[in-house]
């Protein structure tokens, strides 16, 4: 009588991550398509400058785009293609800050568009009682 003897067989104690790296492809390129649709609004060749980023706060700054031809654009209600009169741009710009007064606004000038343009822009925000300004650069 022979008998046979059982092999041990070893644990195996490494982890297959072929899955988890497929996972990661995946999120990655979908990450990689979805980025660039997240930028919506006016386009605009802001200009080149080095700053400090903006501190993230809690709430969503309001950013008045002025264009190439010197048209403006306010991102009130997720609508920012839509073109505005400085008189628009002043009263809505007003109905914010009086709702939140430390509400933070940016200006996104292109930089083909005329100096004078944007700085107008900018006094207009402060005659509708805006305390501070501040520019978008790339």
């Amino acid at each position: 009588m022979i008998r046979r003897q059982k092999k041990k067989r070893k644990l195996n104690a490494d982890i297959n991550v072929v899955p988890y790296i497929d996972v990661m492809m995946v999120l990655l390129v979908i990450f990689m398509i979805t980025a660039p649709m997240l930028t919506q609004g006016v386009s605009v060749d802001l200009p080149q400058a080095a700053s400090d980023p903006v501190n993230d706060q809690d709430q969503e700054p309001v950013v008045v785009t002025v264009d190439k031809d010197g048209a403006y654009y306010i991102n009130i209600g997720g609508d920012d293609t839509t073109q505005v009169s400085q008189e628009e741009v002043s009263e809505r710009v007003e109905k914010i800050l009086n709702e939140t007064p430390n509400q933070l606004l940016l200006v996104r000038g292109d930089k083909n568009v005329s100096y004078e343009k944007v700085i107008g822009l900018m006094a207009l925000l402060q005659q509708a009682g805006a305390a501070s300004v501040g520019l978008v650069t790339e």
